[in-house]
Formats: C-alpha cells, structure tokens, sequence
C-alpha cells in the first residue's frame, strides 16, 4: 500500500493491519531497491521488496539498539522471520484455494463500506479519490482485504474451539509457575553502618559502639537519630533510610535478616564484610501468593491460548511438508 494511503486511512482512524503497517513504515526506513525473488511457494512468488516492507519495523528498531556485525546478523534474523511468515501466509491462501473456499463478495463489501463509515465519514468519494491520488485501485484494496480474511479464516477453522484444559495440567502450571501468581516483596527498610576499621586495630572498639548504639535503641532511642550519629553509609543524612527494596538489594547475610524481620523490630547486630550493621523494617508489602482458586480461569485461559499456538504451528507445519518450496 502507497505511504500517501496509509497516511490518510491511519488519520482517519483505519484499523491498519500488521502487512499495511509494515509497508508504511518500509517506506521511512529506507528507499526501495532492486527487487528479486526471495522466495518460490508451490510455483507462487514471493519478492525481496516483500520481505523488506514486513521487516522494516523491526529493522528501524535495531538500528537504534545494536551496530556493526551485531547489527547485520540481527538484520538478517529479522528479514529471515519475515520470509517464513510470509512464506506461512501463502500456504494459507494456497489451502483455502485448494479447498475451493470463497469469501463472498458481499463480505468483502460490508468491510470496505464498515471502512468507509468509520474512516471517512460515510463519503465513498473522498475514499476513492484517496486511492486514485496513488494510483491505488478499488481492486487492489478488496484484493488485500480479501487475503486478510482468507488467513484470518483459515486461521480460525484449523483451531478447535471450545478446547478443554484438564485440571491436572492446571494445577502443574500453577507448581511449576508460583513466581507469576506471587506479588513482589518489598520492606522499607533503614540501616545503621559502622565501618570495622580492621586494618587500624580498632576492630572491637567498633564493635563496641556498634553495641552500645543497639543497647540505646533498645532502650527507646529514635533510629533515625542514632543513624545520623553514628553510621557511616550513603544514607546517614536521611536517619538511614533506603525507602522500598526488594529482594536481592542487599548481599545475602543482610538480605535474609532484614525482609525475615517484623515491622518495626530493630535486629541484631550483624557483621558483614568486616562492617557492622543493625537494621530496621518499618514497613512491608506483598510477598503473598495468590491461592489456586484465585488464578485458575488466569491459567486456563493462558493454557487454552498456548494450546491454540500449538495447534496452528503444527497445522502450518504440515503445509510446509507438504509444499514446494525453495528459498533464495
């Protein structure tokens, strides 16, 4: 589709299909180039300037994260995806053909003149002068749409509806998977550091005010206070306030005492990389799994759509097997 086209139909809100997207944007990533065939399915052909139009988004947004080698391989990766899909979209239309199905042409009216409703405010005109100013046909555009609906289809047919996941295979999914449905863990947390100073031999003095700072706590000293004093850590101004944290935060030892503490219990004493440190929860959050029950339709839903992945792949692979076809 012409880049003036597509221009118009996404302003005038047109439901622009994956291919038609593409297309545009191949338009602004790079000019055209000489064509050639890319690829032979079952004596139809599919051209280089095809795949390039379906990759180009991919290929814009690579060029932004990657250069050099790294680039030209993923470039590749990227139009050789491109190619199997296209490759998978003319199997479909082959086999719809093969079937001798038919989209009624009254179908493929409705959805132009939906189009035209939506997008151009009923003017039937103002849509045909759209794609005259291109060169673009009426024929051209209903032929698109049609192969939009074959794939669509054909897509549908060969996935069986009503599909039925066993409670067994729910309940492995919800063992095997407890990350997904469990909340992030998280402590507001405050921390007093005292540097061991081992290399001067002041170690157990140190440890001494370590003692003597938790033995003031414990006796109702404000934690915030006793920080500002006497630790030494990047959060010493702030009454040793780290805010929320999660997991894997802090080296392990610290870890394990801090989000194992209740809220507002001052922990022990403890010594870490020749440091010392007492630590303090003053609130925490999530951490809760949620139950079976609660996620079961979550799962069976997701199982039900990978099972219909799978039943697709599987139908697309059985047209390959049994198709010509030979790639350049």
């Amino acid at each position: 589709m012409r880049p003036f086209v597509i221009a118009l139909l996404a302003v005038f809100g047109f439901p622009l299909s994956p291919l038609c997207r593409a297309a545009f944007a191949a338009e602004l990533v790079e000019p055209q180039v000489v064509d050639g065939i890319a690829a032979i399915v079952n004596g139809d052909v599919i051209t280089y300037s095809q795949v390039r139009l379906l990759s180009a988004p991919r290929e814009k947004l690579l060029r932004s994260q990657a250069t050099g080698e790294e680039l030209v391989n993923k470039v590749k990766e990227a139009r050789q995806a491109a190619l199997n899909d296209l490759i998978d979209r003319q199997l479909i239309i082959q086999a719809f053909k093969k079937e001798s199905y038919q989209i009624p042409d009254h179908y493929v009216d409705e959805r132009v003149h939906e189009i035209i409703q939506e997008s151009f405010g009923g003017d039937r005109n103002t849509f045909i002068k759209t794609l005259e100013a291109q060169n673009y046909t009426l024929g051209e555009f209903k032929k698109f749409e049609t192969e939009r609906m074959i794939v669509q289809a054909m897509r549908g047919k060969n996935v069986k509806r009503n599909l039925i996941i066993s409670p067994v295979k729910i309940e492995e999914y919800y063992k095997n998977h407890r990350d997904e449905f469990t909340a992030r863990e998280q402590i507001k947390l405050r921390m007093i550091m005292i540097p061991g100073h081992a290399e001067t031999g002041n170690s157990a003095a140190q440890k001494a005010m370590a003692e003597e700072v938790l033995g003031k706590l414990a006796s109702g000293a404000e934690f915030d206070r006793m920080a500002q004093i006497y630790s030494e850590d990047s959060t010493r101004e702030l009454g040793g306030d780290w805010g929320w944290i999660e997991r894997k935060t802090l080296a392990a030892p610290l870890e394990k005492v801090a989000f194992n503490l209740p809220v507002g219990r001052i922990s022990r004493i403890v010594e870490f990389g020749g440091n010392y440190y007492i630590l303090k929860v003053d609130d925490k959050h999530g951490g809760a799994t949620r139950s079976l029950a609660e996620v079961r339709p979550e799962i069976e839903k997701k199982l039900i759509q990978l099972e219909a992945q799978n039943l697709q792949e599987r139908w697309i692979a059985s047209l390959r097997s049994k198709a010509y076809i030979r790639t350049f």
